[in-house]
């Protein structure tokens, strides 16, 4: 698996140590707020999980499953939501949290639809900002881990194809593993 790895982007180190400057700050500015993190699946959970130790204030925690890509290693710009919410998130404060913002047009579809729901607030924490394929700016992210640049980057919850999702760094993925797919 590690052969399929072009470079390391991000060190376990580097994560466990934004992780834990990311947990810090939320409980910090949501001291005393009845707050909800709303993972997107598959991807973020493990950050998810990583960063829910490093809160120290009472959360909750729900998810989504929406997708633009299907089998794909683009955006077909067409979203689906595969699984809503479980819990009511009316005038409480919700933390998006994802594990890689690129264009922004799917976040952008999640929080207009989050939105019309009521929360006290909405907010985005990412992993990762891949903001060199931005299309869409006005974006609510609050919370910041890394800017990467426009590769592929699998690990850390990342995947190709439901691959490399268990890699503990973030790595660039070698273009002949993805293109030879689309050949």
């Amino acid at each position: 698996m590690h052969e399929d790895i072009e470079k390391t982007l991000v060190s376990e180190v580097e994560i466990a140590e934004k992780v834990a400057e990311l947990g810090f700050n939320i409980s910090r500015d949501y001291e005393g707020k009845d707050v909800v993190l709303v993972n997107v699946l598959k991807g973020g959970v493990i950050f998810l999980a990583d960063l829910v130790r490093a809160i120290d204030i009472p959360i909750t925690i729900d998810f989504m499953a929406i997708t633009s890509y299907g089998a794909a290693s683009q955006t077909s710009g067409v979203v689906r939501v595969l699984k809503d919410l479980d819990e009511d998130i009316e005038g409480r404060h919700v933390l998006v949290v994802e594990d890689i913002i690129d264009t922004g047009l799917t976040l952008g579809y999640l929080l207009k639809n989050l939105r019309v729901r009521g929360p006290a607030s909405l907010s985005v924490c990412t992993l990762l900002d891949k903001s060199a394929r931005r299309l869409l700016e006005d974006l609510p992210i609050k919370y910041k881990g890394f800017d990467v640049p426009d590769q592929f980057v699998v690990g850390y919850g990342l995947d190709y194809r439901q691959k490399y999702r268990n890699l503990p760094y973030i790595g660039v993925l070698k273009p002949e593993i993805y293109q030879k797919a689309t050949s």
